[in-house]
């Protein structure tokens, strides 16, 4: 059965890709987005045709505003949320009202009866030896005030009935509202536009999943709401727990002339070290179709298609 989907932040980099499935599998879609990033985020117009499809501009913190559009929804999707340790160490207090505090706002308006999916980040499992599987019941010690919002916010929907929380490895591939800033993209990128990368702390390992696994894994959550309600399911790619050094040999096989070195000195500042098992996802039915391999040689095309950046005299 179709139902009234709200996705907030719904022109983000996930959000601009499940838009598209949630239309594709017959559901009517609300989005919201405050357009914050102005320029690039055209990354819906292509929906606009479709009559099961509309927009509001506007600001997940606006109470006026969230309310009457969780009134009409069977479903809600937040996205919305300043993402990454970076972007939200730049501005934390827009970073808390966003992230945690839209979110206390949410779960007020909404009802017991709608379903909630919440996108959380196994970020939350923060520095550990990268040796053992994190599982939904390993403890969460984010390092990141991105993190700490995310897990916190999570702990607050969870707590309510009908809500299901998706810890998401780091994701990849193209979207309409790319975003460069995540590994994989970020490798490919510079493997392609400079051909080569510095790497501090190889052997850190991190998780990752295509962009659009998560816009499925949000429709399988949505068809299965009541079997998966109030729990937390990690979604990753079980066969790319990897480290950043492998990752980058993983680009190379695709890009022979990326030239990669493993700085001996230096630190990265980004300290998570984790891998993570998606067993408890699998079991509900869901695992993810799209590789590693084939995400590389998605972004590999996105990239050729790219022209001049700003300020650049040569492609």
């Amino acid at each position: 059965m179709d139902k009234r989907v709200l996705v907030t932040g719904g022109l983000g980099y996930l959000g601009s890709i499940l838009c598209e499935h949630l239309l594709a599998a017959g559901h009517r879609v609300q989005a919201v987005d405050n357009l914050m990033y102005g320029v690039g985020q055209q990354g819906l117009f292509h929906l606009c045709a479709n009559p099961a499809f509309d927009f509001v501009k506007g600001d997940v913190r606006d109470e006026t505003l969230i309310r009457g559009l969780v009134r009409d929804a069977d479903v809600i999707i937040h996205l919305a949320a300043i993402v990454g340790a970076s972007a939200c160490d730049r501005d934390p207090l827009l970073a808390t009202s966003v992230n945690l505090e839209a979110v206390r706002l949410l779960s007020r308006l909404r009802s017991p009866q709608q379903i909630v999916i919440y996108p959380n980040t196994n970020s939350g499992y923060g520095a550990t030896s990268g040796e053992s599987f994190c599982t939904e019941d390993s403890p969460l010690r984010p390092i990141s005030l991105y993190g700490r919002t995310k897990v916190e916010a999570e702990s607050l929907l969870l707590q309510q009935p009908n809500t299901v929380a998706l810890r998401l490895a780091t994701v990849f591939g193209m979207s309409p509202r790319m975003r460069l800033d995540l590994l994989v993209n970020h490798f490919v990128y510079t493997a392609v536009k400079e051909g080569y990368l510095v790497i501090f702390e190889k052997d850190f390992k991190r998780n990752f999943i295509h962009v659009r696994d998560v816009a499925d894994c949000m429709l399988h959550c949505i068809a299965h709401a009541e079997s998966m309600q109030g729990r937390p399911y990690n979604v990753g790619l079980d066969s790319a727990n990897l480290s950043k050094e492998e990752l980058a040999l993983k680009v190379k096989e695709h890009v022979p002339s990326f030239y990669i070195h493993f700085a001996p000195i230096g630190q990265d500042p980004d300290k998570r070290n984790y891998i993570v098992s998606s067993r408890r996802l699998h079991e509900t039915g869901f695992v993810p179709g799209r590789s590693l391999d084939a995400g590389v040689k998605e972004l590999l095309k996105g990239y050729a298609m790219e022209g001049r950046g700003l300020f650049q005299n040569a492609a």
